[in-house]
């Protein structure tokens, strides 16, 4: 059983058995409210599913791509839940979870805001139902993702829907079913937060 967790557009959290059943899922479309909702939704999606923090074997974390400020709340909310219960942290990169069951090539383009897009090529899924990664994550202009993305016409572009827990949960469970790596520990933030600190402290003048 494994909890997932996904801030990089909206929040999704959700519960999932081994055979891929869902016992439960929270979903927000807002890109605001990630951290004031997170917490609610991992509670709420345990109460829903009647499972204890004992009968979890892992917790699921989106680690991207997804702009700064929202992505990681997530990734902080699933390492420290992993933490705090002794599971494991399974990474997992959102959009491998939005391609599974791809059977043909596909290119996955996600929300980046200032008018650009996150995009990643597959092709197809291969013997174990995995997606098969050509190239990505990256980010496009999105006035010119046929031209940023290499090969672009022998790739069907996706209409993504909004990204579900429920579906980094089934890439998890496939993953460790066949002994596959999961991703690194490092954000895709593929960007710089839109904040930076100063380069040294300010003066202070009497």
């Amino acid at each position: 059983m494994l909890l997932a967790i996904d801030t990089s557009a909206g929040t999704t959290v959700a519960v999932v058995a081994a055979d891929g059943s869902v016992r439960a899922e929270r979903n927000s479309l807002d890109t605001r409210k990630h951290a004031e909702v997170v917490g609610d939704f991992i509670h709420g999606a345990l109460a829903d599913a009647g499972v204890a923090v004992t009968d979890l074997t892992g917790v699921v974390a989106g680690m991207g791509p997804g702009p700064f400020t929202g992505l990681r709340v997530g990734i902080v909310a699933a390492r420290a839940f992993a933490f705090g219960a002794g599971l494991p942290l399974l990474p997992v990169v959102t959009h491998d979870a939005l391609a599974l069951g791809e059977t043909e090539p596909v290119v996955v383009a996600t929300d980046a805001r200032r008018k650009e897009l996150y995009w990643s090529t597959y092709e197809g899924s291969d013997a174990a139902g995995l997606p098969i990664l050509v190239e990505g994550p990256a980010l496009a202009p999105a006035a010119e993702l046929a031209t940023s993305v290499p090969n672009f016409e022998h790739f069907a572009l996706r209409d993504t829907e909004p990204v579900q827990a429920t579906r980094l949960a089934r890439l998890a469970h496939l993953l460790r079913e066949n002994d596959r790596p999961f991703a690194g520990e490092e954000a895709l933030y593929l960007r710089s937060p839109d904040v930076t600190p100063s380069a040294g402290p300010k003066r202070v003048t009497a």
